[in-house]
């Protein structure tokens, strides 16, 4: 294939999930925008959400990255099925996933108190972390992977998929998992 032809064969197949992660984006922002309210609640809350969102995507990028390598190299087969390989890289995703949240619970915390700035407890920073970060890492797999085995059945290269659906699944569900871990801790706090 030429240069030309390789350049339109990424486009076509990176724009339209690209759209999608617009969307998706967007509507983390208003989940965002409603959190707001329990930012009061929960004082330091907003310095934790960059850095949970970046981890979902470096976390789960990793993951992508070689699941898209595996399934080039034909070490994966794009379905679900008992692959040594597949298990180890869902087993060593979801212990960064989860114990990286709570690593950004404490270290928030840490920050803060170094800062004299006001701050919810350590419990409640990790407790919604920890909450937030199984829940985001459960999802980010499997969705990831749901997504990328269907792209790669129907021709797309994973390469172009993996930083989209990323990215879209980190915002979107992190959001929302953020805002469901906020009002469990809450409710127990």
């Amino acid at each position: 294939m030429s240069v030309r032809g390789d350049v339109w064969s990424i486009y076509r197949e990176a724009i339209p999930v690209l759209f999608v992660a617009l969307g998706g984006g967007l509507f983390a922002g208003l989940v965002l925008d409603s959190m707001v309210e329990q930012a009061e609640r929960f004082p330091g809350l907003l310095v934790m959400v960059p850095v949970f969102l970046a981890t979902r995507g470096n976390v789960y990028g990793a993951l992508g990255g070689r699941i898209s390598s595996g399934l080039h190299q034909g070490l994966i087969e794009p379905h679900f099925e008992k692959n040594d390989r597949l298990i180890n890289a869902i087993i060593a995703s979801f212990i960064n996933g989860v114990s990286i949240s709570v690593v950004i619970g404490v270290i928030t915390w840490l920050a803060l108190l170094v800062l004299d700035w006001d701050s919810a407890t350590l419990a409640e920073f990790v407790g919604i972390m920890l909450i937030s970060g199984v829940l985001t890492s459960i999802l980010m797999i499997f969705g990831l992977l749901a997504l990328i085995f269907v792209g790669y059945t129907y021709g797309y290269d994973p390469d172009n998929l993996v930083g989209p659906i990323v990215t879209t699944l980190g915002d979107v569900f992190g959001m929302l998992f953020l805002l469901f871990s906020i009002a469990i801790v809450e409710v127990i706090a």
